[in-house]
């Protein structure tokens, strides 16, 4: 799947115009459009990052990385995701920045989003839903998306040796999984209500607005 992740990041390129600050986000997909994003690094004004991967990544090819409060409403947002349905609707947050991608999203005219084939699925919900939560409401969070999904198991995000995930936000993921999102929408409104929840890596009311499959040539969805 490298070559199909490579073929949608470097596609991606094709949205971005002279004068830009691009918004990036993260994930392997994304580090391809880096790696293309430096072959024209002069013709943009700099980017804005989702992750302090992305960033380093983008400062080691000399690509200058702002601050998006600076920045202001940026005219095009390129990154990846987990899965992506027929609606342009994204589960996003396996590499734990779903916050601040959520929020260039939000910031951003456009939004392209880049993925292998295996990423395309009918309904969300085979790849687990990431929820970030304030560290001291992880069980109270937990108990309420059980409750509230009938049946969705949330699950701690943890690392190998066993110690809790941490976001570049100082925050836990819990992984909810066993889930059919049949109403995204619905989905992300009531989980996002939940006290102690920071974002909910479902972009239903903040769809992509172009899906790049990448592929020989990528598709476009």
């Amino acid at each position: 799947m490298s070559e199909a992740k490579r073929l949608a990041g470097e596609k991606a390129i094709d949205f971005v115009e002279d004068g830009m600050i691009v918004g990036v986000g993260t994930g392997s997909t994304v580090a391809y459009f880096i790696d293309a994003l430096a072959s024209i690094k002069h013709r943009i004004r700099g980017t804005v990052s989702s992750s302090e991967q992305s960033t380093q990544r983008l400062r080691a090819h000399g690509i200058e990385v702002l601050d998006l409060n600076s920045a202001g409403p940026l005219a095009l947002y390129v990154d990846g995701a987990d899965e992506c349905d027929p609606g342009k609707r994204l589960i996003k947050g396996g590499g734990a920045a779903l916050t601040r991608e959520k929020i260039i999203a939000e910031a951003s005219d456009r939004f392209v989003c880049i993925i292998d084939p295996a990423k395309r699925v009918d309904v969300l919900g085979k790849f687990p839903l990431p929820v970030e939560v304030i560290p001291m409401a992880r069980s109270l969070v937990a108990r309420e998306i059980l409750r509230l999904t009938g049946g969705g198991q949330p699950v701690w995000r943890q690392d190998a040796s066993g110690n809790g995930v941490l976001t570049d936000n100082g925050n836990v993921i819990l992984d909810v999984h066993g889930l059919a999102i049949d109403d995204p929408l619905s989905l992300e409104s009531t989980l996002n209500q939940i006290p102690g929840v920071v974002s909910v890596g479902l972009f239903a009311r903040r769809a992509a607005d172009v899906v790049i499959i990448g592929g020989e040539p990528p598709q476009l969805l």
